[in-house]
């Protein structure tokens, strides 16, 4: 295949040809970078370079054979088998299998996996006799992780103040000593941890002179994929690597760095021209990927910037369509637009499940998006983990309260008595179960009357007291649930038992994602609560929401058929391309994130990951957000992003844009006002298929038709007068027309024709009803 060459544009021909001394390619979004890695390493081999002298890294495994088995096309499998090519930790570990014993480890090491190393980290701190409350095993060792990618090591942990008084601060002052610790515990064992892998390569390197030489004349031309990714570790061990004849490509792209919290360097890329002055620069703009709406936006995006590489971006693709930004009431309103734009773009586009994403910035937004989607019978599949009701600390409360409604539920009982832990080991659940079976009677059974069955069981006086405690909770929680709602309940459990303080000890990324879960789990309550008071013959019991959760377990497995809509968060989103995204919760602190606007570094990061969501898109984009959203039980008011306003309205549809506004009661001429808003874009939905007429419900026995009713509209808290043929807007299932009012009195009843929602049966008492027209 002498012509491969002819398959790639001025600028990529350009960096697959320009082989000798350092180059950094500036890859923009979509404009085909791993072709320019595959064949310039094609070509290298095509001009008579060895294959063993090439080393290529990457970021995954994926990334390497994808790359691997297109150059095996063009130059042949048995060449391509010759690379050096794989992630970072791959290819290290290779090297560390022939000069680990020149620092005391055995050549046939053990690579330790993360279960493996908290195994040891729990080892280590009973020998240190160490609180785990305060030395929590995944904390300290995403500390130590940390330490060891800025290689820090033991020795200068010891010889550094500031980082020893830190962690004196953090209430962790015996950090040193866990690390030396755990650091001979893993060298005894003859094991290395992922860290370790990048660490000891660089300590062989510096150490030992010749196996650095070695590896440099070996390694005469390197590449690295995703520069903007590495970290300070990776960035040294190129670096020496590449220092004897620096034919060293890098490509990546600043716009795209987005994992400054997994302790990526976005200074590495920026700085690379300082690094290698000599080195040729060449930037791939050409966007082959999305039209030129999305491209131009996420242009006027990432130009916000002032930490970044200088590029153009463009197309040749069709302009497209305009991007809608559709305001929601709620976050299940949201929910539901999303879902019946799905459906539109299915209907009217002839798109599939499978080329549809959702992104979002956190993991906790997928619950109101994957409820609107089962309703919609919609099938999707959650990335980067399980659906959210599958997630352990939605199934630790649900466990809680279902044993409220059943208490011979023994699943859920054997999940939650020690969690949070209080005490009572596997020894003392073997023996209940042992018990249950010979005396034909439930686990919790045998707990209500403990005493009784002490002396059979064979339990101490401290572990009986433990279990009569638990089960005296359990009973409140049951007491409790006969005078208060399920949200009350709920909330007092996940507190009382130490569910919420449990996950707020870990501060983590992953602990700080299930502590947003939990609130997430009581939002889904309190909203179920609210609907059901609000809806003739509601049910708003507990048994009636964990029905609807245990429907939304049963749907998560229905089948594994590949077409479905994908739900992730931005970060996996990276390197992945869908023909239409939807990014939701576009809103300050929630995206950016409050967590991350503390300093200008932060906020760009930020914008960088509203980058990358926004160009995943091929041909339709949208984005949403809400006027308010469930935190904590709470409706909390909420504004628009300010990554929106950095788009030019050309670019944009805004959809909704009155919805749930005050009326104007000021008095004020609006002609006083030079400022003319008459052009914001308005938007009118797409009508759907035509509906015929609902047929109005023959009222119950005892209720009659009425003409109208009073209610107060909630839009300006006046009493106004609700008749058949009404538009009305509701916070939950957004707007709809009024079909009927049957009832007398105070107990008049709506049925209500809903855009999203379809036909609802609402108590006016209850209903939060606006008025519109």
């Amino acid at each position: 295949m002498k012509n491969y060459l002819d398959e790639l544009n001025e600028p990529q021909r350009e960096a697959v040809e320009a082989t000798e001394g350092p180059l950094m390619v500036i890859a923009g979004a979509g404009s085909g970078k791993t072709r320019v890695l595959t064949f310039r390493i094609a070509h290298l081999i095509e001009k008579g370079v060895d294959p063993f002298n090439i080393l290529s890294l990457t970021f995954t495994n994926k990334a390497a054979r994808e790359m691997k088995d297109r150059i095996s096309k063009v130059v042949g499998a048995n060449e391509a088998k010759n690379l050096w090519m794989g992630t970072f930790h791959s290819v290290f570990a290779r090297i560390l299998r022939v000069e680990a014993t020149r620092l005391g480890y055995p050549s046939d090491f053990t690579i330790y996996d993360t279960q493996d190393t908290q195994s040891v980290m729990k080892k280590v701190l009973e020998e240190l006799q160490l609180d785990k409350d305060i030395y929590k095993p995944k904390q300290v060792l995403h500390r130590i992780s940390q330490l060891k990618n800025n290689l820090i090591t033991v020795r200068a942990y010891h010889n550094n103040p500031e980082l020893i008084e830190a962690d004196a601060a953090a209430m962790r002052p015996k950090m040193g000593d866990v690390y030396r610790a755990y650091v001979d515990r893993c060298f005894k064992s003859g094991a290395m941890d992922f860290d370790d892998l990048l660490l000891r390569t660089n300590e062989v390197l510096t150490r030992f002179p010749e196996v650095l030489a070695k590896y440099q004349e070996r390694f005469k031309y390197i590449l690295v994929d995703e520069y903007q990714d590495t970290n300070h570790s990776q960035y040294l061990i190129v670096k020496a690597l590449a220092s004897r004849y620096e034919n060293l490509c890098v490509v990546g792209d600043d716009a795209q760095s987005i994992y400054a919290f997994r302790g990526a360097n976005i200074r590495n890329i920026l700085s690379f021209q300082q690094d290698y002055p000599d080195a040729k620069v060449i930037a791939l703009e050409q966007n082959y990927r999305s039209t030129k709406t999305i491209v131009g936006a996420a242009n006027q995006i990432i130009a916000q910037n002032k930490d970044q590489l200088e590029k153009n971006v463009w197309t040749a693709n069709d302009q497209g369509q305009t991007i809608p930004i559709y305001r929601a009431l709620t976050d299940a309103d949201e929910a539901r637009y999303v879902a019946s734009q799905i459906w539109e773009l299915e209907i009217n586009e002839h798109l599939k499940h499978q080329d549809i994403a959702i992104l979002y910035r956190t993991n906790a937004q997928s619950r109101a998006i994957e409820e609107a989607l089962r309703k919609r019978n919609l099938p999707y599949r959650v990335f980067g983990g399980t659906s959210f009701f599958q997630r352990k600390e939605i199934k630790d409360l649900v466990a809680y309260l279902r044993l409220l409604i059943n208490q011979n539920d023994e699943e859920a009982l054997l999940r939650i008595i020690n969690y949070p832990a209080r005490g009572i080991g596997q020894t003392t659940l073997n023996k209940l179960t042992v018990a249950s079976g010979e005396l034909d009677k439930s686990i919790y059974e045998i707990l209500e009357n403990i005493g009784q069955y002490n002396s059979k069981i064979g339990l101490n006086k401290p572990t009986s007291q433990k279990l009569n405690d638990f089960i005296t909770m359990i009973k409140s929680f049951k007491v409790m649930l006969q005078n208060h709602d399920v949200y009350e309940v709920a909330t007092h459990v996940a507190k009382t038992t130490g569910l919420i303080k449990t996950l707020k000890e870990d501060d983590t990324p992953e602990g700080i994602s299930r502590l947003e879960n939990l609130q997430e789990i009581l939002n889904s309550i309190q909203g179920y609560v609210e609907e059901q008071k609000q809806l003739d013959e509601g049910d708003p019991s507990l048994s009636g929401f964990l029905e609807n959760v245990a429907l939304a377990t049963d749907a998560d497995n229905s089948d594994d058929d590949e077409n479905k809509v994908s739900l992730m968060t931005v970060h996996l989103a990276k390197g992945l391309e869908f023909p239409a995204v939807f990014i939701v919760g576009l809103e300050e602190n929630l995206f950016p994130s409050m967590m991350n606007l503390n300093t200008r570094q932060e906020l760009e990061e930020e914008r960088r990951l509203f980058y990358v969501a926004l160009t995943r898109a091929e041909k339709f984009a949208q984005m949403t957000y809400s006027v308010s959203r469930f935190r904590w039980g709470k409706i909390v008011d909420s504004e628009p992003s300010r990554f929106l306003e950095e788009i030019d309205d050309k670019y944009l549809e805004w959809k909704n844009l009155n919805a749930g506004l005050p009326i104007n009661k000021s008095g004020l001429n609006a002609n006083l006002f030079e400022d003319d808003y008459s052009q914001v874009p308005k938007f009118e939905r797409k009508k759907p298929e035509e509906k015929k007429p609902a047929t109005p419900l023959k009222p119950k026995a005892g209720f009659k038709p009425v003409a109208q009713a009073n209610i107060i509209n909630q839009m300006n808290g006046e009493s106004v007068e609700l008749s058949a043929g009404k538009i009305v807007m509701h916070d939950r299932f957004g707007k709809g027309k009024v079909i009927s009012l049957e009832g007398e009195m105070d107990n008049v009843k709506a049925t209500v024709l809903f855009d999203n929602a379809g036909e609802k049966k609402l108590l006016l008492n209850f209903a939060k009803l606006k008025v519109i027209s």
